[in-house]
């Protein structure tokens, strides 16, 4: 993909199903509260993480691109990959 992923989970929504451990092993953890966490904040877009962010049954997982001047803050996260825009 070449594309460089700023991965957030709202650990306020993470019910710990462990899914997205499941779908991308090397892309998220759970702790000894079974909340998710990404192994990372930036990572390398990839399928596996993609999906584990779809196939959350709560959507706790966002996914945005790293680079550009999302809420002109000029920061780290540029455009919405996961969830979509509406």
């Amino acid at each position: 993909m070449g594309d460089r992923w700023h991965i957030e989970v709202d650990r306020d929504v993470c019910i710990g199903s462990g899914l997205c451990v499941s779908s991308a092993p090397g892309g998220f953890r759970l702790d000894g509260a079974r909340q998710s966490h990404p192994v990372a904040v930036e990572t390398d877009a990839s399928e596996a993480v993609l999906a584990a962010a779809e196939g959350c049954p709560v959507e706790a997982i966002a996914i945005r691109l790293v680079g550009g001047a999302a809420g002109g803050d000029g920061g780290s996260r540029g455009e919405q990959v996961f969830p979509p825009e509406e």
